[in-house]
């Protein structure tokens, strides 16, 4: 079935919780247009290997857990439209005896990753980065003759566009004038650049999660597009990172990310300082609208008065759970926050946990 990313995080965090004796726990993920056909296949082969394993416990848990995710895919007729993650094994804590389970998952987000592994634990990672998007950035390297649009989402990289000028080398055909030569190249690199700002104002101008811009290339050609008249304004104003980068391909893309890294950063690390400012700020001005203390930030979930509740990463797991749960049981916004800063510090100080109140209780 097809989950929210509420659900998503509560079976994450069940399936986290169940460890194997072996390498016996069996997960597969199925990417976007991907044959669910061709898995099965797979999967079929693999439990003909599966009888090569020494212990004959382990033997039976692969093969019986392969053998549920080849029967439950024989329900699907293709895959679902975001790709899927399924998961299967002997979970009992008891030696000897068997709770053969199996979860299969339709994605909020499209998945990228195709992978089948047998491990003592579930592999979540993939699945654990999607938690982690809520907003995403529009890549753009370039040169004069070619360009890559990319998206950056969590750590995924995905090339979404390349595109080529036509412009011809340096060496001129025969008879051509050196300035006529210029002139042909700088209508066509104009253009070029016509066709890059139309293709980004495409594919980013309506992008409800587009939280920035990062642009790379050779020093003059991203400096001569972007004071240019190209962009439309709304895209120009998120420009929030330029970088020299050498490449107009692919790994240019990746090499623009990494040498954005600390802009990035600075992107979470402003949204979290503003948000403890904010949470600071009213615990001075209205005190009865903020609650810190564990006892009454449980009374006010309870209440359903609660609209964001702020929960550091350092405080205890087991505790952070029950609040983010009580929270998203009333709807209320949860903000997960560092102690990378100095308001992050000052918070977990505090109790590394807070409350802004929808109402005032007694």
């Amino acid at each position: 079935m097809k989950l929210t990313k509420e659900e998503l995080e509560e079976t994450l965090e069940e399936l986290g919780s169940y460890k194997g004796r072996q390498t016996e726990l069996v997960s597969v993920y199925i990417p976007i247009g991907y044959d669910v056909n061709a898995v099965q296949r797979q999967l079929e082969a693999e439990k003909s290997t599966a009888k090569n394993i020494k212990s004959t416990s382990t033997k039976k848990n692969v093969s019986d857990a392969l053998d549920k995710i080849v029967r439950a895919l024989k329900d699907y007729k293709k895959t679902p439209d975001n790709g899927m993650a399924i998961f299967s094994g002997n979970i009992s804590k008891i030696e000897g005896q068997t709770d053969l389970r199996i979860w299969e998952i339709e994605t909020p987000m499209p998945l990228k990753n195709r992978l089948y592994r047998c491990d003592k634990e579930f592999i979540l990672e993939p699945l654990k980065e999607m938690l982690e998007v809520d907003e995403v950035f529009a890549l753009l390297v370039m040169d004069r003759k070619e360009a890559a649009i990319g998206l950056l989402e969590g750590k995924s990289i995905e090339l979404l566009q390349k595109m080529t000028s036509g412009i011809p080398s340096k060496v001129r055909a025969g008879g051509q004038s050196s300035q006529r030569f210029h002139r042909i190249t700088e209508g066509l690199t104009k253009e070029f650049y016509k066709r890059i700002a139309d293709e980004m104002k495409k594919i980013f101008f309506e992008m409800p999660k587009l939280k920035g811009i990062l642009v790379g290339g050779p020093i003059p050609t991203k400096d001569e597009f972007l004071e240019g008249d190209y962009l439309v304004t709304k895209l120009k104003d998120k420009v929030i990172g330029v970088r020299d980068i050498g490449d107009a391909d692919e790994s240019g893309l990746k090499e623009l990310v990494k040498k954005s890294e600390d802009i990035l950063a600075s992107q979470e690390i402003t949204k979290e300082k503003k948000l403890l400012e904010n949470f600071f700020e009213k615990l001075g001005e209205k005190p009865d609208m903020v609650l810190y203390n564990e006892e009454k930030i449980r009374k006010a979930l309870e209440y359903g008065a609660v609209d964001k509740l702020i929960l550091s990463k350092a405080i205890d797991k087991k505790l952070f759970s029950e609040l983010k749960k009580l929270a998203q049981n009333i709807s209320a916004e949860v903000h997960i926050v560092s102690t990378e800063t100095i308001e992050g510090e000052q918070f977990l100080n505090l109790s590394g946990m807070g409350a802004i109140l929808r109402f005032k209780i007694g």
